[in-house]
């Protein structure tokens, strides 16, 4: 019988251990790191489909387009999958437009966010026929209709509208829905500026946006902030323009501590009452909630270090392969890969190999007693793990591997000493 690793309460958790030995579906870690090395990102391909499925099913009275936040985990093989169970994609930046072209999710299923869309950028959405923009500025507005009649083309948007609705979020760099972030239109700008966009040259009016934040645990925001759309979206009907969609945006948290987390009914709940008799279209942006906890890092222990009062696990993961604990001092789940009965809890700091005083996974957190050579899990790193990860300290950044039942393989190469100076040796020749 396998115990349970991290599990919020209403999917399967796929990464469990049996007989002591932490697996990821039928594939232990020690076998995955034997052909892989650490640091490695590992994900459940079956988890992530449950989440999926789950999320979808919550909501499947509004038959609505989940369009899976791109940046939470762009790897190729995870949008793969999800373009076949059906998802479409939420991006940020043309980078991420590729990546789902490349990964066979239809433009007529994404919609491209981001306050900052370059002409470029702009103009390769376009080209694509994306079913809309996510236009979070009048400027943008303004840009966008200019290139779309020199392409000589349409371009279907939606305003962000920034609610100002005070949303509770673990960290302030999170909280998108009030007024003092540079995220959306402000909600009293909203009507004035869809009667122009109506009247500009190139632009189709398709939808209403909104997005409060990331790593919500309450429901009440996300009623709040759909009932205030919905009464500009009937300001707006009165006044003779008619909206085909709304966009509730993401931010649908998880569970990082193993206690029970909100499931998707719980949101549904507050939500799908409000909308199902609109007759509009509705968007969800779901990213961490799928991939967050269908992901873990797996590290070595290196070395272990008194001092100061303090014990040190050194691993050879660090800020640049996991970056959120320093950024947004965040909690993520440590343990050994190997569970041995008896074993004291001592209080530790995990960090990494890093030359910055921030570089940690784990402060002060009280795990079995470990020695070097050991490997660790970090859980619940599906999911802004790898896609903030960078080469800081010219370090190469991790391999990923993606595991169904029994069988797993390579998402994504481990990068080389090579790859770190591709673009600038081939200066010196």
């Amino acid at each position: 019988m396998g115990t349970s690793v991290l599990s919020d309460g209403h999917v399967t958790d796929l990464f469990q251990y049996h007989d002591g030995i932490l697996h990821c579906e039928g594939v232990s870690a020690e076998r995955l790191v034997a052909e892989y090395g650490t640091p490695l990102y590992v994900y459940s391909e079956n988890a992530i489909l449950e989440r999926y499925r789950a999320f979808a099913g919550a909501f499947a009275a509004l038959d609505p387009l989940i369009a899976y936040s791109v940046k939470a985990n762009g790897n190729l093989a995870v949008l793969r999958l999800l373009a076949q169970a059906g998802a479409g994609a939420d991006i940020v930046s043309g980078g991420e437009l590729h990546r789902t072209r490349l990964a066979g999710i239809p433009s007529e299923r994404t919609v491209f966010s981001g306050v900052g869309k370059t002409i470029t950028e702009l103009a390769a959405a376009l080209a694509a026929n994306i079913y809309a923009f996510n236009v979070e500025s009048a400027g943008e507005l303004r840009m966008l209709s200019e290139l779309a009649v020199t392409m000589k083309t349409r371009a279907p948007i939606a305003l962000r509208v920034n609610p100002d609705v005070e949303t509770l979020t673990p960290h302030h760099y999170t909280a998108t829905g009030h007024k003092q972030t540079k995220f959306g239109i402000p909600y009293e700008d909203a009507e004035r500026l869809y009667h122009e966009a109506a009247q500009l040259p190139g632009i189709i009016v398709r939808g209403v946006d909104v997005h409060i934040g990331s790593q919500i645990l309450d429901v009440e925001p996300y009623r709040l902030s759909v009932t205030r759309i919905l009464e500009l979206v009937e300001r707006l009907r009165k006044s003779g323009i008619d909206l085909e969609f709304i966009d509730v945006g993401g931010g649908f948290g998880i569970s990082y501590d193993g206690e029970s987390g909100p499931a998707p009914s719980d949101f549904a709940a507050a939500i799908v009452p409000l909308l199902e008799h609109t007759g509009m279209r509705t968007i969800f942006e779901p990213g961490r909630y799928i991939v967050g906890p269908a992901g873990i890092l797996l590290t070595r222990v290196l070395f272990m270090k008194h001092m100061g009062g303090k014990t040190f696990v050194i691993t050879d993961a660090g800020m640049n392969d996991l970056l959120r604990p320093s950024h947004y001092s965040s909690y993520h789940r440590v343990e050994p890969a190997v569970r041995t009965p008896g074993r004291e809890t001592v209080p530790v700091d995990v960090v990494g190999p890093i030359c910055e005083s921030g570089d940690f996974l784990a402060l002060d957190r009280p795990i079995p007693r470990v020695e070097p050579g050991e490997l660790l899990a970090i859980g619940a790193t599906g999911a802004y793990g790898f896609s903030m990860a960078s080469t800081y300290n010219a370090r190469p950044r991790p391999a990923e591997v993606i595991v169904a039942g029994d069988a797993h393989k390579l998402a994504r190469s481990r990068e080389t000493y090579d790859d770190l100076v591709r673009g600038e040796a081939e200066l010196l020749e």
